[in-house]
């Protein structure tokens, strides 16, 4: 297997969903570690490393054609289309995502979320359904353990992005997620996060799933902004103290 996943430092769920393993593998390609033309792991493979189901590795993968990282060849493979050696980002992008405020990250999410959600509500399939609950089962499986709550969070989330069908917004979420893995974040998590609040953000989650379900977009925008504004005033109260 490419050593570009061997050396993931982050742990994973176990059975882990489509959109982190979509994640992952996103991010080695953007770093290089996949580069421009390579062929990735056969399907089975990627299945083993991920323990994962193939239906789900499939899923990953489209996610990754879909916003123009990755071809598939017929009786060839999938290949990266992606050129990293010309579209590094710059330092003053690093620089970005490494000192953007928690606040700012929140009022980042009301500003995009909103949109990504009533798109996924318009364009996603049944198996983007599908991934969005893997996902929120993984969330309400965490049994009040914020490492593994904030990983399953980011892949609800990744998840809703992809199912907007929308390759820029898809991109967009994804920076929002570099900046949740900086330690500004990482540390105010430990004071926000409690068994209480995971309750409120799942019976949140799942709301949302569900009207996503029903095809209720209206109730989908209304619950992600209230889900949003809720982790802005507590972000707020945790600064406060």
């Amino acid at each position: 297997m490419n050593s570009a996943l061997n050396g993931t430092s982050t742990p994973e769920p176990a059975k882990t969903g489509a959109a982190s393993i979509a994640a992952r593998l996103r991010q080695a390609i953007l770093n290089g570690e996949y580069a421009f033309q390579a062929r990735l792991p056969a399907e089975r493979d990627l299945a083993e490393f991920f323990d994962a189901s193939r239906g789900t590795i499939r899923s990953a993968l489209q996610q990754l054609e879909e916003t123009g990282l990755l071809a598939r060849r017929v009786g060839s493979g999938t290949f990266v289309i992606y050129n990293a050696a010309h579209q590094r980002p710059t330092s003053d992008e690093n620089n970005i995502v490494e000192f953007t405020s928690p606040l700012e990250l929140i009022e980042g999410r009301l500003a995009i979320e909103p949109r990504m959600v009533k798109l996924a509500g318009l364009n996603a399939s049944n198996r983007d359904l599908e991934v969005i609950r893997d996902a929120l089962n993984l969330l309400e499986n965490c049994n009040n353990d914020r490492d593994c709550f904030s990983r399953a969070d980011e892949e609800f989330h990744l998840a809703l992005a992809a199912a907007s069908h929308n390759r820029l917004i898809y991109w967009m979420y994804c920076q929002l997620n570099e900046v949740r893995s900086h330690a500004q974040w990482d540390g105010m998590k430990n004071s926000i996060i409690n068994p209480q609040i995971i309750a409120d953000y799942n019976r949140q989650h799942r709301d949302v799933y569900m009207a996503l379900v029903n095809r209720d977009i209206e109730r989908a925008e209304n619950i992600i902004i209230e889900h949003l504004e809720d982790a802005r005033q507590h972000l707020l109260s945790a600064r406060s103290t």
